[in-house]
């Protein structure tokens, strides 16, 4: 097996997240997250800087693991040497089948529904399916062939985005009606715990942080650089949504963007520029989509890899097979590509027949992510208790606030009934997952 090369820096480690993390969910979860708070902005912001706690410390206590080891693999590796063999293969089956096919699929749609809009064309699910699947099958090839390049374009559509959200941010506090906040809870009569429904898609909006563990190995001084990129990226991301949110809530009105659903982003850039400069505006906006489109790619390529060398997967001898000189495991990106097809053909089916409403299948994995990661959190107290973790604030105080904000996502994620099928089906390929290994004998 050949000694992976690190390509990356701490720009695009941070990019990374910052990358994946904006680019998709705030764009098109806005109207789902109004719709569940009943039109509320000041319920809106709240959700979001919850669902931050969850994230924000989450990502601190996955810094303190990502300090102990430079192996492939990122949260597989973490489960691995502090949880167990069993827990950590069926954690890699779970990213591997659930977490980034589901995701990947959803994002792709996403551009096939931008790219409708930009060109004028009618958005059947039809065309929105094909086009993601282009535009996936174009981040699939960039980063099968070239590890720069698909670094370079994910710090490229990085900071496209930013000027992106920033430009709408101070747009809509600009020119829109503050007022609007506290005459949009005249709206908010719902029950007394749906809005935290809300929690789901936001959670999707922020979802994307841990992928960046996935290159820890790629990246220049790993255990000093991975662990700054965790704890810049998800605060900068926090400011950037509330920012966001806010600005584009007051631009077009709450009642207006749950109406429009995805399209509110056309019209808030059309109010702004015109129908010329909403069209350059829905560029950098694909943009955007694609840079999250490019870094779940660049992420899921190494999964089935990574299981592979562990012997926790199928054929692990040829999956694991890494070519000198070369940074992309084929046979891995192969099962990669393959599984997302097969997700872009589900979600196709979802849309079409309105299967999930007010939803889609990228809220099939998070809960039960975050549930997986205060296992790891847990981990994390337990190296404190160990004295292999300096300082409380560190070992203690950083986990255990991150897991309270998870159980306050999962809590969120739990309002919406669909979250117990969704856990279901995360469960099965748990389950498949533990029956190979121990049919392996994996200890």
């Amino acid at each position: 097996m050949a000694k992976e090369k690190e390509e990356y820096g701490l720009f695009t480690a941070i990019a990374m997240i910052v990358g994946i993390v904006i680019g998709s969910g705030i764009f098109f979860k806005s109207d789902n997250i109004l719709v569940y708070t009943n039109g509320s902005i000041i319920k809106g912001v709240a959700v979001f800087v919850i669902a931050a706690i969850g994230i924000i410390f989450g990502s601190l206590a996955i810094a303190v693991l990502a300090t102990k080891t430079t192996k492939p693999g990122g949260v597989i590796t973490y489960a691995d040497e502090y949880v167990g063999r069993k827990i950590a293969g069926a954690f890699g089956w779970f990213q591997v089948f659930i977490y980034y096919p589901s995701l990947l699929a959803v994002v792709s749609w996403i551009v096939g529904v931008y790219m409708c809009m930009l060109m004028g064309w009618e958005a059947t699910p039809e065309r929105m399916a094909i086009i993601g699947a282009i535009a996936f099958l174009g981040c699939y090839t960039i980063n099968y062939f070239s590890a720069l390049l698909g670094g370079f374009f994910q710090n490229f559509t990085t900071i496209s985005k930013v000027i992106l959200i920033g430009v709408l941010a101070i747009a809509g506090f600009k020119y829109g009606y503050p007022k609007i906040i506290t005459n949009a809870e005249i709206l908010a009569a719902g029950g007394a715990l749906a809005w935290l429904g809300a929690l789901a898609p936001i959670a999707f909006s922020y979802d994307g942080w841990v992928v960046s563990t996935s290159i820890s190995h790629e990246i220049k001084n790993s255990k000093k650089n991975l662990p700054i990129a965790l704890i810049i990226g998800p605060i900068f991301v926090l400011v950037a949504y509330v920012l966001y949110f806010v600005g584009i809530s007051i631009l077009v009105g709450p009642e207006r963007i749950m109406e429009l659903g995805d399209a509110h982003v056309n019209e808030a850039v059309t109010m702004l520029f015109g129908t010329a400069g909403a069209k350059i505006f829905l560029i950098f906006i694909i943009f955007s989509v694609l840079g999250t489109l490019n870094g779940f790619t660049l992420g899921f390529l190494r999964m089935p890899y990574s299981l592979a060398i562990r012997g926790m997967f199928p054929m692990a001898e040829k999956i694991s097979y890494l070519e000198e000189g070369h940074h992309v495991p084929k046979f891995s990106a192969k099962i990669a590509f393959v599984i997302t097809a097969v997700f872009i053909v589900i979600n196709y089916i979802a849309q079409k027949y309105n299967l999930i409403p007010n939803s889609d299948i990228s809220e099939i994995p998070i809960v039960a992510s975050y549930i997986l990661y205060i296992i790891l959190y847990f981990c994390v107290i337990k190296l404190y208790r160990k004295g292999e973790v300096d300082g409380a604030m560190k070992g203690l105080i950083i986990p255990i606030i991150a897991i309270l904000g998870s159980l306050i996502i999962i809590v969120g994620g739990l309002q919406n009934p669909m979250t117990f099928i969704y856990l279901g089906i995360c469960a099965v390929v748990i389950l498949i997952a533990l029956k190979y290994l121990s049919n392996k004998k994996i200890a």
